[in-house]
């Protein structure tokens, strides 16, 4: 199955209809079949994964859910963005079974929760559990980034999730994998991308973009979003046959995003 995860950030930077063409156009070649992402949004009678799912075609399955990071500018920094929802989504080949919401810590910045959404696909070979999430990444906020870490962690080896299938975390993470922020995760998880042979000097926020945000300078230049899975039992592996970057090249001038996709074609057992 190919998996991907990319941040298609909301709509910042007054040009998201524009982009939106790109996105669409990315996935329509990437042929995912599996889509978390984060910065999306949802509002006037719509989300943006669904419009997604329209414009791909076919019987694909969507669920959004709203989290607080990043907060929605208040007020808003153009009109297009007024009473928009800032969350997190997942687009699928197979029907999605049920969702539920996971608050994540958020004790320093406080306000709305962050959370985490984890979906049960039903593959064809079983449950498929998926977590979708997005973690704080401004380092006044630190605390706040491991713990919601470590919640993730927590929620991606609980026993019930446990089958014949892996469970998946897909999201923006906001920390590169030798970058101690991660350690709770790669403690229980595996990171699907040497796994699966890709370039170890790719990034998905890259300076080369020209909508990059230079004061993260934490993230910029680093690969930061992934696609981490855990065996669904005892003794299981985690095979993954290729993985590799979409959404890194601009379409008729302009990227689709400020981050860059990351794929990964997994064997779906665990």
């Amino acid at each position: 199955m190919r998996v991907m995860s990319w941040n298609l950030w909301w709509r910042f930077g007054g040009a998201w209809r524009e982009r939106e063409s790109g996105i669409v156009e990315t996935v329509r070649q990437v042929r995912p079949d599996l889509l978390g992402v984060v910065e999306t949004w949802a509002g006037e009678g719509t989300t943006q994964v669904a419009r997604l799912a329209d414009e791909l075609g076919g019987d694909l399955a969507t669920t959004f859910v709203p989290t607080a990071l990043p907060p929605a500018p208040d007020p808003p920094e153009e009109p297009s963005q007024a009473g928009i929802e800032v969350g997190i989504g997942l687009l699928s080949r197979w029907p999605i079974t049920s969702t539920e919401v996971h608050e994540l810590p958020h004790s320093q910045r406080g306000g709305p929760p962050p959370t985490a959404l984890l979906a049960t696909v039903a593959h064809p070979l079983g449950p498929l559990p998926v977590i979708v999430a997005c973690t704080e990444w401004e380092p006044v906020f630190a605390a706040d980034h491991l713990a919601q870490v470590t919640a993730l962690a927590a929620l991606a080896t609980e026993p019930r999730l446990d089958g014949e299938l892996p469970v998946l975390l897909i999201g923006d993470l906001n920390a590169a994998v030798d970058q101690p922020d991660l350690a709770p995760l790669l403690d229980v998880m595996i990171d699907t991308w040497p796994a699966g042979g890709g370039d170890p000097a790719a990034v998905t926020l890259s300076s080369a973009v020209p909508e990059a945000p230079l004061a993260a300078a934490k993230q910029l230049d680093r690969r930061i979003d992934h696609i981490l899975a855990r065996p669904g039992r005892a003794g299981g592996t985690i095979t993954v046959r290729r993985a590799f970057l979409a959404g890194d090249r601009s379409i008729d001038g302009r990227y689709p995003s400020d981050h860059f996709a990351v794929v990964v074609d997994l064997e779906p057992s665990g």
